[in-house]
């Protein structure tokens, strides 16, 4: 199968490189100047695995504008506030018959997909998978070979052909794919995942294990995701776990999966980039207004990060000024 995958970061290296490993025709584009010319330079992206291993994968990688593949399937991986623009400078290679596959973190981008993608061909869901980008041209996966999994759904919630086709070729690669005829539902899970685990680690600076050492963590947990879940249940989602069940899977991934593990809005903010917080505890809170419900602890928390973004930059401007 033909894959070309959007967005050259952490996890699209990672879907794309061991997609290729597992004998899929494979190409990437980025806008990502700095990583582009870095892969050409070298001759491909350099591949660690937990810090060890260091090996360079040949990749063939391009910019939007000079790409004209026709893949089976688009898989998206950029940042939501990235994606429309991507979309825009990629479409002339789109067509009826391509699929589109993302596993991007929070919400925002399924409206967007569907401008250019027939909602039958619309394959979304969520990744529990922990990978990090040193920089251009240079990714570390996080965990042992066959470490975390993914759900995914169609948009329409009904399986084709092509869509078990797609999680044939997931298997083989090893990213432990489950199919469920829940969409909303399974893009909520990491939604929710990420409102707890992305955001409390990030404004401490931890990692996940060291969050989930505090004492009082299942109790920071349990408020963010009964809060989420009454939003959810206000607005008609049905959620593929119970909140016991939400609770248990940051548990496991935070103590025993990836403890050691920076989340991407870490990574984010820790390189001063921008953080997809709005997308995330932000989307909780605009969804709970439509169904006049306050997820005030959401919104306090989106404020914080948007807080700690603005210390940041204000820290910049007064050391470049020194």
């Amino acid at each position: 199968m033909k894959f070309t995958v959007v967005g050259a970061g952490a996890m699209g290296y990672r879907y794309g490189v061991l997609l290729q490993d597992a004998g899929n025709q494979v190409e990437f584009v980025d806008t990502w100047k700095p990583n582009v010319e870095k892969v050409r330079q070298q001759g491909g992206v350099f591949v660690s695995r937990d810090h060890q291993n260091r090996q360079l994968v040949p990749v063939k990688l391009f910019y939007p504008e000079e790409y004209h593949g026709n893949p089976d399937v688009w898989i998206f991986f950029t940042k939501q506030m990235q994606l429309a623009d991507f979309l825009k400078r990629t479409a002339h290679c789109f067509n009826d018959q391509q699929y589109a596959l993302t596993c991007m973190n929070g919400m925002g981008h399924v409206e967007k997909l569907l401008k250019y993608f027939k909602p039958a061909k619309l394959l979304a869901g969520t990744a529990l998978v922990a990978t990090v980008l040193n920089g251009p041209g240079d990714v570390d996966f996080i965990g042992a070979r066959g470490a975390g999994t993914m759900n995914l759904a169609n948009y329409t919630e009904k399986p084709d052909e092509m869509t078990h086709k797609v999680v044939a070729e997931l298997k083989k690669a090893q990213f432990n794919p489950n199919l469920t005829t829940n969409f909303m539902g399974t893009l909520m899970a990491k939604v929710v995942f990420n409102s707890v685990v992305n955001t409390l680690c990030t404004l401490f600076e931890i990692t996940m294990g060291e969050f989930a050492s505090y004492s009082g963590a299942d109790e920071l947990s349990r408020q963010l995701i009964n809060e989420a879940y009454d939003v959810c249940e206000r607005a008609g989602v049905q959620m593929l776990n119970t909140r016991q069940a939400e609770l248990d899977s940051i548990n496991y991934v935070s103590k025993v999966a990836n403890p050691l593990h920076y989340p991407s809005m870490y990574q984010d903010m820790s390189h001063n980039r921008p953080t997809e917080v709005d997308y995330i505890n932000g989307y909780l809170v605009k969804l709970g207004q439509k169904y006049n419900y306050a997820a005030t602890t959401h919104a306090f928390l989106t404020h914080l990060v948007h807080l700690a973004e603005h210390t940041r930059q204000q820290n910049a401007v007064k050391t470049h000024n020194k």
